[in-house]
């Protein structure tokens, strides 16, 4: 089991590990900084180095359970110490994109009463669906000028743990359409966000809401009866 340290602390950019398992195609390590695929986040890149080698890092994923880093080229026996190292300035601009989407679908649940129904993330840029029956431009004005009100607040952004049963018991901690959290997670992570919001999550976040910056609203479409999506940018 690859202790995950983005779990705990975003900000970490690098660290010593051990390799434990060589795949084809992947390094598994015995701790990582990269944060793999999942729930609309997409994996961190970057480079895992050793004495007399490195490889890129491609992706980061999870199969079967393991954390695997996906990369080509020649790879390290188990049992090699290397350094592993994320892209900083991607992993960065993911997390300000994540803060950005929990204060979005907290203000459209507090202020229209509709839950998210899906979302995907890239550096910069989102998409994120909800239960609404209608959606126009106006709308994302509207939804636009409340989220940067609400990020400018500079809301601090805390991570905690919670026992499976009381996190479940509260149900403003899983605003989704359905939970996507599977059966055997225990403790449950929660994003904490001021005032605004809080949330079973397990992608990484900035400190605090005004580290993300302007947040534009570019782009509202029907998805269908029921399905409305709103796409965001994130100001460089």
């Amino acid at each position: 089991m690859t202790e995950e340290l983005a779990a705990r602390d975003a900000y970490l950019r690098e660290v010593d590990a051990v390799v434990v398992e060589v795949r084809p195609g992947a390094l598994v390590l015995d701790r990582t900084v990269f944060y793999p695929r999942g729930g609309g986040q997409p994996g961190d890149t970057g480079v895992i180095s050793w004495e007399g080698g490195a490889v890129a890092i491609t992706d980061t994923i999870k199969g079967d359970g393991t954390l695997l880093h996906v990369c080509e080229g020649d790879l390290p026996p188990p049992g090699t110490a290397v350094r592993a190292v994320i892209d900083w300035e991607r992993r960065h601009l993911l997390m300000r994109t994540h803060t950005a989407l929990h204060v979005l679908s907290a203000l459209v649940w507090r202020d229209f009463g509709a839950k998210v129904t899906g979302g995907n993330m890239e550096p910069g840029s989102a998409r994120m669906d909800f239960e609404l029956e209608n959606i126009s431009v106006e709308f994302g004005r509207q939804v636009e000028e409340r989220l940067n009100a609400a990020l400018s607040e500079d809301h601090r952004v805390r991570v905690q743990f919670l026992p499976r049963a009381e996190a479940l018991a509260d149900p403003d901690l899983i605003r989704t359409k359905v939970s996507l959290i599977p059966e055997f997670v225990d403790p449950i992570r929660v994003i904490d966000i001021g005032s605004v919001d809080r949330q079973a999550d397990g992608g990484t976040h900035v400190a605090a809401t005004g580290e993300v910056g302007r947040v534009r609203v570019v782009g509202t479409e029907s998805k269908g009866k029921g399905n409305k999506r709103m796409r965001i940018e994130l100001d460089p």
